[in-house]
């Protein structure tokens, strides 16, 4: 495929504002979208969040969603982040591909398993990220390959999710890592592979939570954590966690009818 000149026009997305504000300490907050639906996706973006998380891994939506649902975003000030279904080359890229601004890599237990996704979310020299110049991710054209990696490598955000003992175990060398910018604990999954399910005042559980926020500090990276509401972010914080998502569309929706749901027919019976 031939290179073209750069237009005038800035390049869209991935957006590098968030990874910046992350790595300078800021906390941030965010919601998880998992309806699969470009609606709900705008409408979770249009509230006010940092970023949103566009959940291809547990989310209803898939890849043939995923262009419609970053559009969506994208048109809000709101920082675009796709969960892949998996750590592998394939999904890394196309989502990339079409756009998103960081990702979000689930059950990432080691060092070797970082250092894969990073290679693949990046250009070479210092990945091998297949390049495609005419996709979204480089603005259809927008950059050539001569700035490709210099505009594109250091823009991405990397969110590695904590998920198993293991993984809590090498939180410190998975933080040491250019490149993963959040360690973020994924409390169900961490609290069921501990035994503990569920279980989420255990003192196992909660010394697992201040390992991964010590592990951040030590290497000047932030840790997030994905809370039920925005109730929990006070204690969070305070704990040393600066990346917070506070819910998602599917909890919103379901609790949204079932308190009305059951309000109307507490009136019914009154009346």
């Amino acid at each position: 495929m031939r290179d073209t000149n750069a237009s005038a026009a800035p390049p869209l997305p991935p957006r590098g504002d968030l990874r910046r504000r992350i790595l300078a300490g800021e906390p941030t907050i965010g919601a998880w979208v998992n309806l699969g639906s470009l609606a709900a996706a705008e409408l979770v973006a249009r509230a006010g969040y940092d970023w949103v998380v566009l959940d291809l891994e547990h989310g209803m939506g898939g890849e043939a969603e995923l262009h419609g649902q970053l559009l969506a975003v994208q048109g809000t000030p709101t920082t675009a982040l796709v969960r892949v279904p998996s750590i592998e080359r394939l999904r890394v890229g196309r989502a990339l591909d079409l756009g998103a601004d960081g990702l979000v890599l689930p059950r990432c237990d080691t060092p070797a398993d970082a250092a894969d996704a990073l290679r693949w979310m990046r250009f070479p020299p210092a990945g091998v990220r297949g390049v495609a110049l005419p996709n979204r991710g480089n603005g259809y054209f927008e950059r050539g390959h001569a700035d490709l990696a210099a505009a594109v490598n250091d823009r991405v955000l990397g969110v590695f999710q904590v998920e198993s003992p293991e993984a809590v175990a090498a939180a410190a060398d998975l933080a040491a890592i250019d490149g993963v910018d959040v360690l973020f604990v994924g409390p169900a999954d961490l609290s069921h592979s501990m035994g503990i399910p569920g279980r989420f005042s255990e003192p196992a559980f909660l010394a697992a939570l201040d390992a991964v926020v010590a592990a951040c500090r030590a290497h000047g990276k932030t840790a997030g954590i994905l809370l039920p509401d925005a109730g929990s972010v006070p204690a969070h914080l305070e704990r040393g966690f600066g990346f917070l998502g506070v819910g998602s569309d599917t909890a919103w929706v379901a609790s949204g009818a079932r308190a009305q749901a059951a309000a109307a027919r507490a009136a019914l019976g009154s009346a």
